[in-house]
């Protein structure tokens, strides 16, 4: 994909149907999510990017941060349609969040990845966090 096809672009808001087919297509949308809450979604992430196939207009890829603007900030939500992958798109996308989070002087940019996306992050310079264990609520004991 040349920068003319697909444009890299930091939203306020974007397409519901279009940011529900990504969560789909990344295998993150559970059937009892609202879709009606994906605009405030968008609204309340630090930096919400998506590309652009300029061709058909609608949304290919997305990633988003969420941080509270001053000192620490995490990649979610990372997800390239698979039509799409293999040409440096989520690369553009995760650059723009990153670009997103230095402008507001934040330096500590995290992320949980899925299991064999290691090799991606560490490229762009990502590393694990030694000792550290991430841990997802899950309700009372």
């Amino acid at each position: 994909m040349t920068g003319d096809e697909i444009r890299i672009s930091c939203v306020r808001s974007w397409d519901t149907e279009e940011i529900v087919a990504l969560y789909r297509a990344g295998g993150w949308w559970m059937e009892e999510y609202d879709p009606a809450e994906t605009p405030g979604l968008i609204r309340g992430s630090f930096a919400f990017a998506v590309a652009v196939d300029e061709k058909s207009g609608r949304a290919v890829g997305m990633g988003r941060v969420i941080s509270d603007g001053i000192s620490d900030a995490y990649i979610q939500d990372l997800v390239v349609l698979p039509e799409y992958q293999k040409k440096g798109l989520g690369k553009a996308l995760l650059l723009a969040l990153l670009d997103a989070c230095r402008a507001a002087g934040i330096s500590w940019i995290a992320l949980v990845a899925e299991p064999g996306s290691e090799p991606f992050y560490r490229a762009l310079g990502f590393s694990p966090m030694e000792g550290h264990i991430p841990l997802i609520y899950r309700g009372e004991p």
